[in-house]
């Protein structure tokens, strides 16, 4: 099954030569699942000939705010509607959460609430799920067929699904704890007040269950691409 990850930003440089880009990370952690995976550097103009392109599709995190006036979100947006009008299986983590809902007729903000970074714990279909988060912005208002399957009570919409079709998520199973650190060093001061950047680095050693969250994005796209063959 072929994946189409459509990256919507790049990691910080400090780490490409270790963790490589997001794409490297999302390949890394769903390794074993069967998958084959191209890369589409949207953020850069680099954009897939139309939905059909892949079996299903991935859009990663990114700085950009899903709000920005950039040139590449458009085009992203009406990609993502003709993907799932298409039919085609997708999932987005963080930044890719966010545009999914908003190109889908949600609404995304910079919250007023500040920052979620590091270990964060949320209510996932009724059980408790430790993944390592990185955002300001969320999800405020919900497009018509999203349902909510995973909420804290500083993210309100952090996990949701849109029938058999979409699948997203604001946290980032992606990261493990030598990315969040790299985040909090690099990314960090000045952005995020200290006192979380130090809560988070008290944290890097917690477990976390980015492994489980790999599983369930790898099952939705595999059932998602059966049905739609």
């Amino acid at each position: 099954m072929k994946i189409g990850i459509l990256q919507t930003g790049h990691a910080p440089d400090e780490v490409l030569g270790t963790l490589g880009d997001y794409d490297t990370m999302f390949a890394r952690l769903l390794d074993g699942h069967g998958f084959e995976f191209e890369t589409f550097n949207v953020v850069d103009m680099d954009f897939p000939d139309g939905p059909d392109v892949c079996d299903g599709w991935l859009i990663t995190g990114s700085k950009h705010g899903a709000y920005d006036d950039l040139p590449f979100i458009p085009p992203l947006e009406d990609l993502i509607r003709g993907i799932h009008a298409a039919s085609r299986p997708m999932v987005g983590i963080c930044f890719g959460h966010q545009i999914i809902a908003q190109a889908m007729g949600g609404k995304v903000v910079k919250f007023d609430g500040g920052w979620s970074v590091g270990r964060r714990e949320y209510d996932y279909k009724g059980e408790t799920l430790a993944v390592n988060a990185w955002h300001q912005d969320q999800v405020v208002e919900l497009p018509e067929g999203a349902e909510v399957i995973g909420s804290n009570d500083f993210c309100e919409n952090a996990a949701l699904v849109y029938g058999d079709r979409i699948w997203t998520i604001q946290p980032h199973p992606e990261f493990g704890a030598d990315m969040v650190d790299a985040l909090a060093t690099h990314r960090g001061p000045g952005v995020v007040p200290g006192s979380l950047l130090d809560n988070t680095r008290a944290q890097l050693d917690a477990p976390i269950q980015s492994q489980k969250v790999a599983d369930e994005m790898a099952a939705f796209l595999k059932q998602g691409a059966l049905a739609h063959v």
